[in-house]
């Protein structure tokens, strides 16, 4: 069977020179970094307690338990046989994960043409910002009677998610009666959390109301689609066993030490060469096809949030050979690269005047699709175009783009896909996903946190009143107030 591949010739010095590439010699010099964390990985993810405490279990996604799966099949068959619309609240990987899922593996237009979703219901996205305009314009036009709401949070208390879902429970209540609960799903932590409370209390009274799938415990949000995604995809349609399959393969050809046979491993040893002794912090991802957009989107959160961190990992080994990564304060790194999403052939109008003639510091990858699931064929003879498919235009416009940046010695990847179908979406996010855990390894960051982005949901929890804050962080926040000085707004 055909599966993914990468092409990274235009990542050496032989195509772009000697300044932007990577030379054999680069790679050998890193030989001994890239076993270690090689080794390294593989001894975490081996162990239960370092995996689900490092929140590595992402990588037993694929090997999840048949049964569970079904239900989740099943639960998703009943919302769409019964609804015609479907609000699913998020944010983060709760958001971009689902996101792109429907892009690529849905139909285009899928809300717009009933034909296109064959009978299932339409899907909508909030709860991922606090603009009142979109979720009031949403609800404004929708019947509660016919709309299902999934609510997707860890803890419950993400302002966006809860904004949205203390919102939208009150307009189901409203519309619907005493039994509103009946057309909720929760997804969140399985023990703990206002949410998780919020569903005991409600089943006490009611087995149908506010029933509930679990965030597994290990699992990041933006390592979460094979989880937290995979009731959306049941009422979609889409696939699941598919997605998984496609992950699960990936994940077995990325478990080569050998980092030459290994497309994960390489791509993140090149990516981290060109980051580190050639100055390009910037990540372009760009995918030929518009069904990827999305995917692109996906991309940045994982790249930016895993790696993108102030300080050095150090770590910890307990009695148990686990393992407790903590930041260390005395080595402060600020490391990560800067990713930026695009697509082809939209964007060679726009980002790509900066990419070919800009400041040489960005690394371009295209995603490359080789069959696409519809073709349309150009009439006419006496155009140049007269005759040309449009499959056969976009693949010749991504490598006359290589071209291009190979001209002017930038350096670019081309991750290419065979179809953009269930299976091989399914490893193009597990090899994403594989690649960044590899980056943070031979980077000596913690990939699978994400402290900076508490920093703003202290603030807004401090000016809200919140209870329970840490008075280390409300004196930060009392001790340094914005400054906003008049001269300086015109």
């Amino acid at each position: 069977m055909e599966r993914l591949k990468f092409d990274f010739n235009n990542m050496f010095s032989s195509s772009v020179g000697e300044e932007h590439g990577v030379k054999e010699d680069d790679l050998n010099q890193m030989s001994q970094a890239i076993a270690d964390a090689h080794h390294h990985l593989l001894k975490v993810s081996v162990n239960d307690s370092s995996r689900i405490r490092l929140n590595l279990e992402w990588m037993r996604l694929p090997l999840q338990d048949k049964n569970a799966i079904k239900k989740i099949q099943t639960l998703g068959r009943q919302i769409a046989n019964k609804y015609e619309s479907v609000v699913s609240l998020g944010i983060g990987g709760s958001y971009l994960g689902l996101l792109a899922a429907q892009s690529a593996l849905c139909p285009p237009y899928y809300n717009d043409f009933s034909l296109l979703r064959k009978k299932n219901p339409k899907i909508y996205f909030e709860g991922n910002n606090l603009d009142p305009d979109t979720l009031h314009a949403l609800l404004k036009n929708l019947n509660p009677k016919k709309t299902f709401v999934i609510v997707i949070s860890k803890s419950g208390e993400t302002t966006e998610t809860k904004a949205a879902f203390m919102v939208v429970e009150a307009w189901l209540k409203k519309g619907i009666g005493k039994n509103y609960g009946r057309q909720i799903v929760v997804i969140t932590d399985p023990e703990t959390g206002s949410l998780r409370k919020k569903v005991d209390e409600a089943q006490k009274k009611d087995i149908l109301s506010f029933r509930s799938l679990p965030l597994l415990k290990g699992v990041g949000g933006r390592f979460s689609e094979l989880n937290m995604g995979l009731l959306h995809m049941a009422i979609t349609g889409v696939d699941i066993e598919e997605v998984l399959r496609g992950a699960h393969d990936m994940g077995k050809i990325c478990s080569n030490a050998d980092f030459t046979r290994n497309p994960a491993y390489m791509y993140a040893v090149l990516h981290t060469i060109l980051y580190r002794k050639h100055g390009k912090p910037i990540a372009i991802m760009m995918p030929f096809s518009e069904t990827l957009k999305a995917t692109a989107e996906w991309y940045v959160q994982l790249l930016a949030e895993s790696l993108g961190k102030k300080f050095s990992r150090k770590v910890s080994v307990l009695a148990d050979g686990s393992e407790v990564w903590e930041r260390d304060p005395a080595n402060i790194v600020n490391l990560g690269r800067t990713p930026i999403p695009a697509r082809g052939t939209n964007d060679l109008h726009s980002i790509q005047q900066n990419n070919i003639e800009g400041e040489n510091n960005k690394v371009t990858t295209f995603i490359r699709v080789e069959r696409f699931r519809n073709d349309l064929k150009l009439p006419g003879k006496s155009d140049i175009l007269s005759g040309k498919k449009f499959s056969e235009l976009i693949k010749l416009a991504q490598e006359a783009t290589e071209w291009a940046l190979v001209r002017q010695e930038r350096p670019n990847c081309t991750i290419i896909m065979p179809a953009v179908t269930s299976y091989y979406w399914g490893a193009l996010l597990f090899f994403f996903e594989i690649t960044t855990a590899f980056e943070g390894e031979l980077l000596n960051i913690n990939a699978f946190d994400q402290p900076g982005v508490e920093g703003y949901k202290n603030y807004m929890y401090y000016k809200l009143g919140k209870q329970g804050l840490a008075p280390s962080v409300s004196e930060e926040i009392k001790n340094n107030p914005l400054v906003k000085n008049p001269k300086y707004i015109i």
